[in-house]
């Protein structure tokens, strides 16, 4: 109570809050409120205030809470400026209001943090620590148009840290700018925990269960990807082959299949995926396409036998690995082996 004294009696408060709520006032409020760029425009503004306030008084951040309940008071109507709205507001400022000159020009800049709901925004403030990994979602939001549930789900499983880290060639086999684009697209590992797999399932079963979860699929794959179908069949001279799984990405404009592995890299594997996209360059892609791309997901890998693998490779390939949900072990257990399968279809058989 003393302390709200003092500030209700102090004129540089008073005086202060009466700027910030003419601030409220003359961004006309009740309509600016429905309109994010306005609304996130005036957070910013109230943040800059505290912050500034708080660098040149003895204040210290008791004053918050005071603040909010003035604010509430002077408007009733309005659920925007609690306590914990108002540090979020401080902490948005000050996370973003840098030192780094970098920082300042795309601050500066501020179309992209206007665009992004205040939810969104303060999700971010609670998970991301670094401005440089804020800004790449905060650019993934306005390129994606994500909800916030999927904003966090990307955050959770670590987008930042997984995109463009997958080993490809791209950047000896794709023209400039699309290497850089088509080595964006690839993450490493891919996230398919949406799945549940036992450790001896084989790539049949994780096709399935990848087309049946088409949606989370596409999802984790990320925006331009459309999906062409699975089993594709692609006839040479006499024989008849089959990919995995076939998608034509709409900004790339190049068809892009998919090879699934549920083993470690082999070698091996990228001279199959060579074959195909030779393929579907030859008898799919139009003369308006561009190179048809190969992503080869294996369960584990060696990083180093990768890159040998890809080094005179003429076809762009990207190889990542992906993880999933194993299931429980009293799940697993229940499950016969396949030798325990072979021998009782013998005795049926018998």
């Amino acid at each position: 109570m003393e302390n709200e004294t003092i500030l209700q009696e102090n004129r540089e408060y008073r005086n202060w809050l009466t700027e910030i709520k003419s601030k409220i006032k003359n961004s006309q409020i009740k309509a600016a409120l429905k309109v994010n760029s306005e609304l996130i425009r005036l957070y910013w503004e109230i943040g800059r205030m505290i912050v500034e306030k708080q660098e040149r008084s003895k204040w210290g951040s008791g004053f918050i809470e005071q603040m909010a309940k003035d604010l509430k008071a002077e408007f009733p109507e309005l659920t925007g400026f609690s306590k914990d709205n108002l540090y979020f507001m401080r902490r948005f400022y000050s996370f973003y209001y840098s030192g780094e000159k970098k920082v300042e020009q795309l601050v500066q800049q501020f179309d992209s943090l206007l665009n992004i709901p205040w939810g969104h925004h303060v999700l971010i403030l609670k998970k991301i620590k670094v401005v440089e990994v804020a800004l790449f979602y905060i650019q993934k939001i306005t390129e994606n148009n994500w909800s916030r549930a999927v904003l966090e789900y990307q955050i959770e499983t670590g987008l930042y840290e997984r995109q463009g880290k997958a080993i490809s060639n791209f950047e000896k086999t794709l023209p400039q700018p699309d290497s850089d684009l088509a080595q964006q697209l690839l993450k490493d590992p891919y996230n398919f925990d949406f799945l549940t797999l036992s450790e001896r399932a084989k790539e049949k079963e994780l096709e399935d269960k990848l087309i049946e979860n088409i949606t989370n699929f596409l999802l984790e794959l990320g925006k331009g990807f459309a999906y062409m179908g699975r089993q594709f069949r692609i006839k040479a001279g006499q024989r008849e082959f089959k990919t995995d799984l076939l998608f034509y990405h709409t900004k790339l404009k190049s068809y892009i299949i998919i090879e699934l592995k549920m083993q470690e890299f082999e070698p091996e594997f990228i001279g199959k995926l060579n074959f195909y996209i030779s393929a579907i360059d030859e008898l799919i892609k139009q003369d308006d396409d561009k190179s048809t791309i190969g992503i080869l997901l294996c369960k584990s890998k060696d990083d180093v036998v990768v890159d040998f693998s890809l080094r005179d490779i003429t076809k762009p390939i990207g190889v990542s690995s992906f993880t999933y949900r194993e299931l429980p072990d009293e799940v697993k257990n229940a499950i016969p082996s396949e030798e325990e399968l072979k021998q009782l279809i013998n005795k049926t058989d018998h």
